[in-house]
Formats: structure tokens, sequence, C-alpha cells
């Protein structure tokens, strides 16, 4: 290891679990370079680049990482895979996408049920994410929870702060008469705000759970996953059935459609309109808590993990239609499948334009969505 100038820090040998360790004396840009021949014979790493250059900021640490395969695998894949190469990559792609797709859909059906029921384009939803995620994250390492109950308890957590952001909050502005863009304006500051607070509590440090981090890959014909990525596409899948449902079937959740369809016409039709409102409220922040727990799930948690996938939450409402629960779960998995399978021809990097150029070409033929409905103006 070396500082970006090229004086030499320290050099040290990782343990039996692969992991090492080294203490900066300043914050700055350092050059880390694995010594390739200390590898096991069969091994090599992949892309063939041994050499990452991580910022270190002063009081927070920097995660450094080396994705190892089989030595020349990448050769085998492109000389003697051919077609039954591309098409293993091709479904491996698809149930990434369908795993990125279904968190995003947790996190957009929220979104969805709160501007459906108030008309506000909430920009701090991204951070109802991070927050379940770092809830989780206090239950499980500051208290010594295992993480499933940590989950739990950090998701009702979040569904009562929920019902206290619109009580104490988003429903004084509704009763102030405040319309419905300057409660987007305010929702930045709010994100924003929540943003800078995680920063402070949290740290910008990377971090991990304390359960499920590093599992052996699970291999089901082409597709190779960790096992808890199976259980919490189950999870997710569930949520989303049951929300559903719940919307479909129960009192509750057919007041929520009336609200949403015609709030002065549901009002004077005896529904209550605060109360729904607030349950709307209760049950997004636990849905989106529930989100970042899985995305923590799927990789590491930051403070910033939420603002990540917001545009992509986005797309995936306006894709299946504004104000729609189950539009949200559509256009979700829609932006997740194009995100992941795109890299099939664009680099990764890139992987979130195709998303994108899918949700033009969509809202250019029809306008309000997949499941949306026109609306008359004027």
């Amino acid at each position: 290891m070396t500082t970006e100038g090229g004086q030499p820090v320290e050099t040290v040998t990782t343990n039996a679990e692969g992991t090492w360790d080294v203490q900066v004396d300043e914050p700055g840009k350092y050059k880390v370079t694995l010594d390739a021949s200390s590898l096991p014979q069969n091994a090599e790493v992949r892309g063939g680049n041994n050499v990452r250059t991580p910022t270190v900021y002063e009081g927070n640490c920097s995660t450094v990482l080396y994705a190892l395969q089989p030595k020349g695998a990448a050769n085998q894949q492109q000389d003697g895979g051919g077609t039954s190469s591309f098409w293993a990559q091709a479904a491996q792609l698809t149930f990434e996408g369908l795993n990125l797709g279904l968190i995003i859909a947790l996190a957009a059906l929220g979104l969805s049920l709160i501007y459906g029921t108030t008309g506000l384009t909430n920009f701090a939803h991204g951070e109802l994410v991070t927050l379940g995620a770092i809830l989780a994250y206090a239950f499980n390492i500051g208290f010594g929870l295992h993480l499933i109950p940590a989950a739990v308890i950090a998701v009702i957590v979040a569904g009562m702060l929920g019902y206290l952001q619109d009580r104490l909050f988003w429903g004084q502005l509704r009763k102030r008469g405040t319309g419905t863009i300057a409660m987007m304006i305010i929702s930045i500051g709010v994100a924003l705000f929540l943003r800078y607070v995680y920063l402070i509590f949290f740290g910008g440090q990377t971090e991990a759970f304390a359960q499920y981090t590093a599992q052996p890959g699970v291999q089901i014909g082409p597709i190779s996953a960790a096992p808890k990525n199976f259980v919490a596409m189950g999870i997710e899948l569930a949520v989303l059935i049951i929300v559903g449902i719940a919307l479909l079937r129960t009192r509750t959740g057919k007041a929520a459609r009336a609200v949403a369809d015609n709030p002065a016409l549901a009002a004077s039709s005896g529904i209550n309109v605060d109360r729904v409102i607030r349950i709307i409220w209760t049950v997004g922040g636990a849905i989106a808590a529930l989100a970042g727990i899985m995305l923590g799930l799927s990789q590491n948690l930051k403070f910033t993990m939420g603002q990540d996938i917001l545009l992509l939450i986005f797309a995936g409402v306006t894709l299946g239609g504004l104000g729609t629960a189950f539009g949200a779960l559509v256009g979700s998995l829609v932006v997740g499948l194009f995100i992941q399978v795109s890299t099939l021809w664009v680099p990764p990097e890139l992987k979130s334009v195709g998303a994108l150029a899918v949700l033009i070409i969509v809202l250019l033929v029809r306008p309000q969505g997949i499941l949306g409905r026109r609306e008359r103006i004027g």
C-alpha cells in the first residue's frame, strides 16, 4: 500500500478469512496493490485489475475488495462458452434484475401510495429507505440483537416514525393549505436535513450487518446466488402481495383507494381522510424501511444508500403510473430488469441509462404509465 504520491505505507498479508487492515496517519487518496503471485495457483483477480485507489476520510475507514475467480474462467467464457455462456449470463442478470426490481418496488409502493392519497411527490422518501437500514444496523450491532428481530423492530419503529411525520409535520402543512409544489420543495429540504443527520450519527463509512454478510453461493441451473437473496425475494414478494390484497379487500384499503380517487368525495361519504392518510404514511414508512434492510443485505450500508436509488424509485413509480400501487410494482420490475440485463451490451457504469431510456420510450407512447389512467386536463 502506498500514498497517491508513491510513498510506501505498509505491506500486509491477509488472514485465513482473506481480510486485512492497515492504519493510516492522514486522510487522503491511497493506492492498494494486490500481489497476484501470492494468490492460490487456481485463482486470479476478476477483470485482471489488482490495483485499487480508495479515498480515506478523517475518522472513517475505507473498504477495498478484490473479487476472485478460477484461473482462466474469463477466457473459457469468451472462447469455449459461445452462445450457452451468453444465455447463462443473461439468466444470471435476469435473476439479479428481479432481485433489484423487488427492492425498488417495496420502496416505490410506499411512495406511490403517499402520492396517490396526498398528491405529495416526496423527495425525502429515499431517506426513509436509509432510515430502515440504519435502524436495523443500530439494533443489530449496537444492541447485539440478531438481524431478524432487529429488522422487525426497525420496521415497526420506522412505521411509527412515518405516522408521527405526517401527524406532526406534513398534516400540519396540509391544514395550513400549503400547495403540493411548495410541499415538494420542502421535501427536498427534509431529505438534505435527514441525510446529514445520518452522516453525523452513522458516519460516512460503509458498514455491514453482523449476520448474512458472506454466504457461499447456491447454484440453481445457470443462476448462482447466496441463500439470503432467495429468502429476501420471497419476503419482498410476500409483502407486496399482502399489501396488494389489503388494498383490494380491506375497508382501510378501499378507503385509501377512495381518497386517492377523490379526497373531497371520500370525505363527504364519511371517510376520515386524515386518518387514512396517516395509515398510509405508517405503511409507507414501514415498507420503505424494509426495502432499506433488503438493500443493506444485498450491498453494504452507507448514509446515501436511499439517495442512490431514489431516481430508480421515481422511474419505477412514473413508469408504472403515478399513484397506482400495482403500477409501482410493474414499473419497478421493468426498471430493475433493464438495469441489470443492459450490462450484456453496455458498460456497468451506464447500466441505469437503459432503464431511463425505457422510461422515456414508454411515456412517449403511454404518458399515463403502464397501469395509469388518462386524466382530463382543463
